[in-house]
């Protein structure tokens, strides 16, 4: 992913609210199939961390990241937004420049 393209999904989620949170439970399979169904119908998502969470950010971005196949846009303290493209470009709802 470009810098360029960093920046367009940076815009977008600014206006996203959190649609999930991760407590002390860290990140479950159960979590990470919930992201998964998320990223897949939404494309960019925001996650928040609750503060009973022991892990910081960053960790729990790169681990989501990882079991959902999808890159980490940006970690803003305890908010976290990932981008995964639509499978189908026919479906696709974002575009990158």
């Amino acid at each position: 992913m470009t810098t360029k393209q960093r920046a367009y999904l940076k815009g977008l989620a600014m206006n996203l609210e959190p649609i999930i949170q991760i407590g002390k439970s860290n990140v479950t399979p159960e979590l990470t199939a919930a992201v998964s169904e998320a990223l897949e119908a939404r494309e960019l998502i925001k996650i928040s961390i609750l503060k009973n969470c022991m892990e910081d950010g960053h960790s729990v971005a790169e681990m989501l990241s990882e079991r959902t196949h999808s890159q980490v846009v940006q970690v803003i303290g305890k908010k976290i937004v990932l981008y995964k493209p639509a499978k189908d470009e026919k479906k696709r709802k974002i575009v990158l420049p």
